[in-house]
């Protein structure tokens, strides 16, 4: 049996607008305790080019990033078991408290999801079995994972990009 699993803690500010919601981090998030820490996995690059910092940044330049444009990162599971990074491998799942959160957070007016076990997770773990606010706006976003190679990284971006909107400028 895998062993359990427990996530990362939510990266978030009062103030935040957006959450973007991963399934559970892989392996090397969890080891480096990072979000998206795998060299090839395009969320950086991709939350760079539509905020417009520096990709390059160190890990807490980047989270910095996002929390000055009031964006949220967190992840749909809270534990469970794995073996290996694949969503595919995930058993026995446990959601994050989003009643809590939202709570916490009640200026979030959109939730994004980065790839499909994300939005599958929260359809199936979440929505009307936890407390959410009215009129949240949720959007399902391709993964990305290096393991979702089917799209081009301007692919993604294009999608990713839906996201600018709801977004404050600052």
């Amino acid at each position: 049996m895998s062993p359990l699993l427990s996530g990362l803690a939510a990266v978030a500010q009062p103030d935040a607008r957006l959450l973007i919601l991963g399934s559970m981090p892989g392996a090397k998030s969890l080891k480096q305790q990072q979000y998206y820490a795998h060299p090839r996995n395009a969320f950086w690059p991709l939350m760079a080019s539509i905020l417009n910092f520096d990709p390059t940044l160190s890990y807490p330049g980047r989270l910095q990033a996002l929390i000055a444009r009031q964006v949220a990162l967190w992840d749909v599971i809270g534990f469970c078991q794995r073996q290996g990074s694949l969503d595919s491998a995930i058993s026995a799942e446990q959601p994050n408290d989003f009643s809590c959160f939202m709570q916490q957070h009640s200026q979030i007016s959109a939730i994004a999801f980065n790839g499909g076990k994300a939005w599958q997770s929260f359809r199936r773990q979440v929505i009307g079995k936890q407390q959410l606010p009215d009129g949240l706006q949720l959007l399902q976003l391709p993964s990305t994972s290096p393991a979702h190679a089917s799209l081009s990284f301007a692919d993604k971006l294009q999608h990713w990009q839906k996201l600018a909107p709801l977004l404050p400028d600052n």
